[in-house]
């Protein structure tokens, strides 16, 4: 069997909340409740498993999106108001990246994670 990332913990002052939140801005299907985590699924089976935590060291997440899905998810970015940048030390704010050919931009859920979306995997197609 070839190895798979199935599911990753997300941790979030508010799980529901949280998830919700992703859900929305993604495009994808309202988040369900599993035992105490609150599961978003992902278009390649991908589990984020938000689960509440006092405590929350920020993390990075990045999601290869086609482009439709870019101008949609940055679209919801933007109505938010949600600050965003071309790169991961957020030194070029309001701007998005054109690497390998594709667009990629990045932008912090409120939580803090520092979430990515981009067009084409690094390296190239």
């Amino acid at each position: 069997m070839a190895v798979e990332l199935n599911h990753t913990i997300v941790a979030a002052r508010e799980a529901e909340a949280a998830a919700r939140w992703f859900a929305e801005v993604f495009g994808l299907a309202p988040p369900s409740s599993f035992a105490h985590f609150w599961q978003v699924r992902t278009a390649n089976g991908v589990d984020l498993d938000f689960d509440d935590r006092d405590d929350i060291a920020p993390q990075h997440y990045a999601f290869l999106v086609a482009d439709d899905e870019f101008d949609a998810i940055f679209g919801r970015v933007k109505d938010r108001g949600v600050a965003y940048w071309a790169d991961p030390g957020r030194t070029q704010p309001s701007a998005i990246n054109r690497h390998d050919g594709g667009r990629g931009v990045y932008f912090a859920n409120p939580d803090g994670h520092l979430l990515e979306i981009i067009t084409v995997p690094y390296g190239g197609a």
